[in-house]
């Protein structure tokens, strides 16, 4: 049952990157078939590449214009209103934050697709360098002995037949026979000659997009984290945090433009090149291989002739006149020459691995193979190669868009956090009702004076209780729960402010502010009063 033929037919997203302007430095404009040996193409494709520069560039315009906005509206925010509106900024970062998560899952598939494409290139460019060089190897064999081997033993055989006329005309019949086969091997493609390893091909392309997709992958990372880190940074509304994601906002902007520059200028290139594949590969391989041949293989039509066949068939009848005539040597030339017989049975042998030589041939010379590699080749460059480059492009584009909005964002909650502090700097420090008024309230200086009022104060509401006097050589030691203070390391649980005046219970004391009383001078008491008295 035959197969249907599978054909290769562009994309139109390949035809739409294809018209895109080709102009080089000096804005000429450049035609637009692949040829990236030309300097005239190159330079059409590096300007490709700057289109990535020239949207950095103006995103950093915008974001200075935004600056200096921002600076000049500040001063009147200032003057007019203490409070300003975050529900704008709130918004704009929400969004930007979504926008961001959109354009990373579109990234993510992008990077994706590119990378199966890739992947289905270097397959089949392994299966093709494989068959090639099955190919060359199988002529070699076949070329090599034919030359040495079947030579060999025809000189012995002439030298053992010597004297019989027939058994030479039939070894100079063989020898033509071997000619035959030598020069159409000879006339079949010889790999060699074009120079071209695609197994290295395949490991350097492989390498580059390993690179590729790990640089993608990192620059999607680094873009979510900046999303967590900018929620964050606003819930917190640190100066530090802020900091760091304008750098790394600043960081993922340049990279995000880069990779648009780069995205565009591979996308367009390899669009060139699916556009008209043919014209290319048939303008670098006619140095060593003929138009027929290559056309032979890229198109592979039932219309067109197979170059090798009539080599292959040549091949195959001389092998197989030379096996009819060592049968025949052998069946009657023996019984008279035995000594022929080993030579005999080892031309038997190379003509019998010659012939299966040839048949290996005749299927990889085949033009199905080599075609269903390029179609697939093809199918992975131009259509998931080619759309996953289309989708990191557009990913890098609403990243960089985001960006920006989202350092105007931090730009703005910076300066409502400043305008914040502003306004606690304005509160009165002597208002009582101020927290930060209360902190600062507290005065190392002031704190001894107000114990030892404390301590009148006590006096005064010990004096109120009328205790009965007491000398000093009956001072009764102090209550054992005053001692356990010292196993709360001066926790208030004693009071030092006095509660007379208040209803309340008279207020106790810890063991220090006891000594301390207990221990006072004649001096300190000419300098407090006689308050201190007992």
């Amino acid at each position: 049952m035959a197969t249907a033929r599978l054909d290769y037919v562009a994309p139109w997203w390949t035809y739409w990157l294809h018209n895109f302007p080709h102009f080089n430095y000096f804005f000429q404009s450049v035609d637009g078939t692949f040829n990236p040996e030309e300097a005239n193409y190159q330079q059409s494709l590096i300007v490709l590449a700057c289109v990535g520069a020239v949207g950095l560039g103006l995103s950093l315009l915008v974001l200075a214009v935004y600056l200096v906005c921002l600076c000049c509206c500040c001063k009147d925010i200032d003057e007019d209103s203490k409070r300003p509106e975050t529900c704008c900024v709130t918004w704009a970062a929400v969004i930007a934050g979504l926008v961001i998560c959109s354009a990373v899952g579109v990234g993510f598939y992008g990077n994706s697709e590119t990378n199966d494409g890739v992947y289905q290139l270097t397959y089949s460019l392994y299966n093709a360098n494989h068959t090639l060089g099955g190919i060359n190897n199988l002529i070699a064999g076949s070329v090599g002995h034919a030359e040495t081997g079947l030579k060999q033993h025809l000189e012995r055989l002439d030298e053992i037949f010597a004297a019989r006329a027939d058994y030479l005309q039939t070894l100079r019949f063989m020898q033509l026979m071997v000619n035959n086969v030598i020069r159409e091997l000879a006339a079949l493609p010889d790999i060699n000659k074009a120079n071209v390893d695609l197994g290295a091909i395949a490991d350097q392309t492989a390498a580059i997009e390993y690179y590729r997709w790990l640089t993608y992958l990192l620059l999607l990372i680094l873009d979510l984290v900046i999303c967590l880190a900018m929620c964050l940074g606003m819930a917190k509304q640190s100066r530090w945090l802020l900091i760091t994601i304008i750098a790394f906002v600043g960081l993922s902007l340049i990279l995000s433009w880069a990779s648009l520059g780069a995205g565009t200028s591979t996308a367009v290139g390899t669009s060139d090149f699916c556009v008209s594949p043919n014209k290319f590969i048939v303008n670098q391989t006619k140095d060593f291989v003929s138009a027929d041949v290559a056309h032979y293989y890229l198109f592979c039509s039932p219309n067109l002739p197979n170059p090798f066949q009539k080599s292959l068939t040549i091949c195959q009848r001389s092998l197989t006149t030379m096996q009819i005539q060592i049968q025949g040597l052998l069946q009657f030339s023996v019984p008279f020459f035995p000594t022929a017989e080993r030579d005999l049975l080892g031309i038997q042998r190379l003509l019998n691995s010659t012939e299966f030589s040839v048949h290996q041939l005749t299927v990889l010379l085949d033009c199905r193979g080599l075609h269903k590699d390029y179609l697939d080749a093809l199918m992975g460059v131009c259509y998931d190669g080619v759309e996953g480059l289309l989708y990191l492009s557009l990913f890098s584009l609403l990243a960089a868009c985001a960006l920006s909005v989202m350092l105007c964002a931090v730009f703005r909650v910076w300066t409502l956090m400043g305008s914040r502090d502003r306004e606690y700097d304005d509160i009165d420090e002597e208002d009582p009702f101020n927290p930060q008024a209360r902190r600062m309230s507290y005065n190392p200086r002031r704190s001894n004076i107000h114990s030892f009022c404390s301590y009148t104060s006590s006096l005064g509401s010990q004096a109120s209780l009328h205790p009965p006097p007491q000398s000093a050589s009956n001072v009764v030691p102090p209550p054992e729960y005053m001692n356990q203070s010292m196993l709360f390391g001066g926790s208030p649980r004693y009071e030092n402010a006095p509660l007379i005046g208040r209803g309340s219970p008279p207020p106790s004391y810890s063991p220090s502010m006891r000594t301390t009383y207990l221990s006072m001078t004649d001096a300190q008491i000419r300098h407090f009063g006689t308050d201190f008295q007992v």
